[in-house]
C-alpha cells in the first residue's frame, strides 16, 4: 500500500606516494604551472614530491563561486519546468574552468587510504594521492573547481585541485554520510543516515551550521528539483521517500513506496516532471510524479537495481543490476533498449559517463578493478587494475554549471 503523509596561492606539495604531478596533469597534453620531480630528479632547486605534511586547505585556482541562475517564480497552476534540466551537461560542454583540463577518473580506495588517479584515454593508473583513512567517495564541489574525498568510516573529508593534484588539509567532520549541494551553492550538506538527520555545512570549510531531524534512519540518495524549491531523498530500510525544503529545513511529505520495497538511488527526469527511484528489493525504478509526490508507474531492469547513471545526451538513464548487469532505459519510451553483462559479472558500483558521451566508468570492488565500457555497445574498452579496495568512480571533468554532490549529480 503506499501513500502520502504531510507534515506540517600558496603552491603546496601533494601527500606520499604521488607519481609526478606533472605526470598527472600534462598527460593529455595539459601541462602544470609548476613542474613537479620525484626526489633525485630535475634541477638542484626544482620543487619535489615530498612525503611530508599535506598541503593547506586553500588550493590553488579557488575563488568565490558564481552567483547560480535564480529559480524562476512558480505558479501553483502552471509549473515552471524548463525543457531539459540537464541543458549543460551535454557533450563536450566544459566551463571555462575544466575546458584545459585532461579527462581523468578519481577513484577512492578504502584500502590503501588513496585517491586513485587514472587516464581516461589510455585507461593507465598515473598514480594515487594519499589521502589516509579509508576513503570511500570522491565528490566534485559545487563550483566544479575541487574534489571532495571522503572517509565515511572515519569521518574526514580531504580537498584536491584537479588541477595539480595538491591536497589540502584533512577536515574532521563526525559521522558523515553523502555529500550534497544545494542549487544555490550555499550550503553542503550530509545525509547522515545513522542518526536520521542532514547536516549543514559551509560548501568550502565543511565547518558545520545547523541540522534538521529526519523520520526515517538510513536516508541515502538524493536529488533536487527542477526549481530548486525541494529535494527529495530516500530511505531504504523502511521503503520511504521523503521531501525536504531544505532553505526552512523542514519535511514536507513522505511516501511510503509499496511493501517490500527497498529505495536506493534516485534521478530527476530530464523533463523536470518525474523522480526515477531505483529498487534494488524489486527489481526497476519507481516513477514517482514531482508535483503531486506520488508513485504514477514502475520500469522492470533486472534484479537489485541499485545505481543510476545518466546519459550525456539525456535520453537514456543506465541501471546498474545486482545480478551483473547494466540495463540502458530509453527515457522516452520507458523501456530497456539494451541490457549488458558487467567485465567481472558482479554488482559493480556506478562512476559516471565521460565529458563526450563515449564511455561509461565502472567499480569492481571485489577484484579492485575500474572499467569503462563503450555507451553504444557495451563492450569493456579499459579495464583498470587498482587493488584494494576501490569505491565509486568520480569521472572529471564534467560538463555542468554546477555540481550538486554525488555521486554524479549536475545541472
Amino acid at each position: 500500500m503506499m501513500g502520502v503523509s504531510r507534515r506540517p596561492r600558496r603552491r603546496a606539495v601533494p601527500g606520499p606516494a604521488l607519481i609526478a604531478v606533472s605526470a598527472l596533469v600534462a598527460a593529455a597534453g595539459c601541462e602544470s604551472p609548476v613542474p613537479f620531480y620525484p626526489p633525485g630528479q630535475g634541477a638542484p632547486d626544482a620543487p619535489v614530491i615530498a612525503v611530508g605534511a599535506p598541503a593547506p586547505a586553500t588550493l590553488d585556482g579557488e575563488s568565490s563561486p558564481p552567483e547560480p541562475p535564480s529559480a524562476a517564480p512558480r505558479s501553483a497552476d502552471t509549473p515552471d519546468v524548463p525543457a531539459n534540466v540537464y541543458a549543460a551537461t551535454g557533450p563536450g560542454m566544459l566551463g571555462p574552468e575544466s575546458r584545459d583540463l585532461p579527462p581523468r577518473v578519481y577513484v577512492p580506495n578504502a584500502a590503501t587510504g588513496t585517491a586513485d588517479v587514472i587516464d581516461q584515454r589510455t585507461g593507465r593508473l598515473l598514480g594515487r594521492v594519499r589521502t589516509g583513512g579509508a576513503p570511500t567517495l570522491i565528490v566534485p564541489g559545487w563550483n566544479l573547481r575541487r574534489l571532495w574525498v571522503h572517509d565515511l568510516v572515519n569521518g574526514t573529508a580531504v580537498p584536491i585541485a584537479p588541477r595539480s593534484a595538491h591536497r589540502g588539509e584533512s577536515l574532521r567532520i563526525s559521522r558523515p554520510g553523502p555529500l550534497y549541494f544545494t542549487p544555490d551553492g550555499r550550503d553542503a550538506f550530509l545525509m547522515v543516515g545513522r542518526l536520521a538527520r542532514i547536516d549543514f555545512r559551509h560548501p568550502k570549510t565543511m565547518k558545520p551550521h545547523g541540522s534538521m531531524k529526519l523520520p526515517c534512519q538510513g536516508a541515502t540518495g538524493a536529488d533536487h528539483s527542477a526549481d530548486a524549491s525541494f529535494l527529495v531523498a530516500s530511505c531504504p530500510p523502511s521503503g520511504r521517500l521523503i521531501r525536504v525544503d531544505p532553505s526552512r529545513r523542514s519535511v514536507t511529505a513522505t511516501l511510503r513506496l509499496p511493501a517490500g520495497s527497498r529505495p536506493d538511488d534516485l534521478r530527476l527526469s530530464p523533463d523536470g516532471r518525474t523522480f526515477l527511484v531505483a529498487d534494488a528489493a524489486k527489481g526497476g525504478l519507481w516513477q514517482v510524479d514531482a508535483a503531486r509526490f506520488r508513485v504514477t508507474g514502475f520500469i522492470r531492469t533486472g534484479p537489485g537495481a541499485h545505481g543510476l547513471v545518466l546519459g550525456r545526451e539525456s535520453q537514456r538513464m543506465f541501471v546498474l543490476g545486482g545480478d551483473g548487469t547494466v540495463s540502458s532505459v530509453h527515457l522516452a519510451t520507458q523501456r530497456v533498449t539494451r541490457l549488458w553483462r558487467t567485465p567481472s559479472g558482479r554488482s559493480p558500483l556506478a562512476g559516471g559517463v565521460s565529458a563526450d558521451g563515449e564511455t561509461l566508468w565502472l567499480t569492481d570492488p571485489a577484484v579492485g578493478t575500474v572499467y569503462a565500457v563503450s555507451t553504444r555497445t557495451g563492450r569493456t574498452v579499459h579495464a583498470v587494475k587498482v587493488g584494494g579496495r576501490p569505491g565509486n568512480a568520480c569521472v572529471y571533468p564534467q560538463p555542468a554549471r554546477y555540481s550538486l554532490g554525488g555521486p554524479g549529480l549536475y545541472r
